[in-house]
């Protein structure tokens, strides 16, 4: 079940060697850092009298994390299915006969580029935003106070957790595409759109659903009806960890 260091060294090197993972890693980077810039565009000209109540000025500046979470899931559905795309899987198989090394290296790799890029999207994406907010002479958010340095860990876990899903429905899919519209619809459509169901659905989906719980922990203010960041962060590593369980056991049992 552990895998080698070849292996992981070997899984390493077809990951950097590939365009398309700097690409998802730079646009991962710079969609955080543009999108959060942009979404707290329209407060920097507020006087500060005027700011909403219950601001959050940390959970604030992450809000290009609505974007940078899909390009970042993508990244971790490219570490599996450009191999099945081209036929690589089966040498991969040949090198590495022993499927669940080969998938827990895979997923090794994402974890740590995933950490690396998911902290340096947190980072710069807070430290522009609160240079402007402060700049415009609004309350700005700083890693002194209660809760912000906590918050920026949980963001960071955030977007890892979300490359880690990316990599199970990379091997449920098989395809980049597939893969697309699955994390499309799980990231985006369903966080939008399932808490408008009427009664409890729609407040189970508002409150509990993997990515809406998860985004709960990089709040510092409070948000009526949430979960708690701690509750949040678990609820997504455990749909990540249900993910990725499904699937090793598919891929496991199916034929290359």
């Amino acid at each position: 079940m552990i895998p080698s260091r070849n292996t992981i060294r070997s899984e390493w090197t077809k990951l950097r060697s590939v365009r398309s993972t700097w690409i998802l890693v730079a646009s991962a980077v710079f969609s955080g850092v543009a999108l959060s810039v942009l979404g707290m565009s329209d407060l920097l000209g507020v006087p500060a009298s005027q700011v909403p109540p219950g601001w959050d000025p940390t959970a604030g500046s992450l809000k290009g994390f609505l974007f940078a979470q899909l390009v970042i899931g993508m990244l971790g559905a490219f570490s599996v299915t450009p191999e099945y795309a081209s036929g690589l899987i089966g040498s991969s198989l040949a090198v590495v006969p022993a499927r669940s090394r080969l998938l827990v290296a895979k997923t090794l790799v994402v974890a740590a580029i995933a950490f690396v890029t998911s902290l340096l999207t947190t980072v710069i994406s807070f430290t522009v935003v609160q240079v402007s907010v402060k700049g415009a002479g609004l309350p700005a958010a700083g890693l002194g106070q209660p809760g912000v340095f906590g918050a920026l860990v949980g963001a960071t876990l955030y977007l890892t957790f979300v490359a880690l899903i990316g990599v199970a429905v990379g091997v449920l899919t098989r395809s980049s595409t597939g893969s697309l519209a699955v994390l499309v619809g799980a990231l985006l459509l369903v966080p939008a759109l399932a808490p408008g169901l009427p009664g409890a659905v729609g407040d189970a989906f508002g409150r509990y659903w993997p990515i809406t719980a998860g985004q709960a922990a990089y709040t510092v203010v409070p948000v009526e009806g949430a979960v708690s960041p701690g509750s949040g962060l678990v609820i997504l590593l455990v749909a990540a960890v249900v993910v990725t369980v499904v699937g090793h056991a598919a891929f496991r049992a199916r034929d290359v």
